[in-house]
This record gives C-alpha cells, structure tokens and sequence, in this order.
C-alpha cells in the first residue's frame, strides 16, 4: 500500500482540501503534499494526526477497500469514544438485551 496515494484518495472521497486537511492535523500543506506525493513517509503520529483530521482511525487507513467499515458504523463508534465509563457501561447492557431477544 502507497500511504501518500490512500491519504489523497481518502482526502477526496471526503471532498476535503489539501490545504484543510493539513490544517487539521497539524501539518503544513507542503509537507502533506510531499507525504500525498510520495516524497516524505509520515510517522505514525502524523498518520494518526491525518486519519483523526479524516474521521477514520488506522484500522480503517489500513483495512482493504472491501472491507471498510460503513460510515454509519464509524459514526458510532466515533460517539462512543466519547461516552463516560457509565454511560458505556449501560450501552453494552442495552446492546446485550437487543441480542437476547433477538435469540443471539
């Protein structure tokens, strides 16, 4: 996989300039321009840097295609990031009554 050519496909299947995208990791627009052309291989930091500015994480930057998950999906897993310990606590319960009367 060519990191600089996914993080250009993934920045415009997001409809996301250069110049934003860079902004929002932290980065400067030429650097992301070298990274996007192949000239420079980021870090992991700044690869977690571009994924965060992406609303993907790594796994999903390194998942196949075919495999990735689907944005609703990612949305989710985006706001329980942000639950507190109780608030999750009681997620997993209610996801775990859905299933048993599902018969799961």
């Amino acid at each position: 996989m060519n990191i600089g050519v996914r993080i250009k496909e993934l920045r415009l299947k997001n409809k996301v300039k250069a110049t934003k995208l860079a902004n929002n990791a932290g980065i400067s627009r030429i650097y992301l321009s070298e990274i996007e052309r192949g000239l420079k291989t980021p870090t992991i930091e700044t690869l977690k840097k571009i994924c965060d500015a992406l609303g993907i994480t790594l796994a999903e930057f390194f998942s196949d295609e075919d495999e990735q998950i689907p944005p609703e999906i990612s949305s989710l897993m985006k706001e329980v990031k942000n639950l507190t310990p109780e608030q999750a606590e009681l997620l997993a319960r209610f996801i775990q009554t859905m299933k048993d009367q599902k018969g799961e």
